[in-house]
């Protein structure tokens, strides 16, 4: 995937002129790293075609999702793309396992959800609807909806950001394990340190919508966060 995107954001801090340039390799879990209000979540909203870039491009797999100078802008339905928002964003009249399965491409089989139901250890709750869930619970419920279609992309905007750090640790091993089993392409917006040393191959420090430092988390992280770790 490589995105090239312009837009101007209005933040707390004033005027943001955004301008990103990347690219994603396939299989590849990248995360998008920075404090809050740097541009970060803006960024995954216009690859997922939520948001319109100002100019610029979006190319996936040979694929335009979008091109400002053509005219291109692919609507969010017809972008095979899975989305993780921080509020989860869950069905309130669907159980668990009917949420997991909204995400279904119509070709692909139910045992995709029976699979994700086994190692989000969700089969306790399959016939539980949103309203009776903890917050880790509807959580594991977002990813693996989003998973579920195998999508050529999955956005991930900080999820496990409203976790306990007990809970934070577990839903990042499930991101692990998901993909590195599937190789999904896979964007990991987050500020927080402990989740890119984790999770990401690479990691992109953003600020005031630029990028300001890229490469591994340990090139690109403070040494003292990783002795942490490690």
């Amino acid at each position: 995937m490589t995105v090239n995107i312009q837009k101007q954001l209005h933040a707390g801090s004033g005027r943001i002129e955004m301008a990103l340039k990347f690219t994603i390799a396939d299989g590849e879990l990248l995360a998008l790293f920075g404090p809050s209000g740097a541009g970060k979540t803006s960024a995954l909203r216009i690859i997922a075609g939520l948001l319109a870039a100002d100019s610029g491009s979006i190319m996936v797999n040979g694929e335009c999702w979008f091109d400002h100078a053509k005219g291109i802008n692919v609507r969010p339905q017809q972008r095979d793309v899975g989305v993780v928002f921080q509020d989860h964003a869950l069905f309130p009249n669907m159980t668990v396992r009917e949420n997991i399965a909204y995400g279904l491409k119509k070709d692909q089989p139910s045992s995709n959800v029976d699979e994700l139901l086994e190692v989000m250890e969700l089969m306790p709750m399959t016939n539980v609807k949103p309203a009776l869930l903890s917050g880790g619970q509807k959580q594991r419920v977002a990813l693996a909806r989003a998973m579920a279609r195998r999508p050529k992309v999955l956005l991930l905007d900080e999820p496990t950001s409203a976790l306990d750090a007990a809970l934070r640790i577990r839903m990042q091993q499930y991101i692990k394990s998901i993909h590195e089993q599937h190789r999904m392409t896979t964007l990991l917006i987050t500020h927080d340190v402990t989740e890119v040393a984790r999770l990401a191959s690479r990691v992109l420090v953003i600020e005031q919508g630029v990028i300001t430092n890229q490469g591994s988390p340990r090139e690109v992280l403070p040494l003292d966060d990783l002795r942490a770790l490690f």
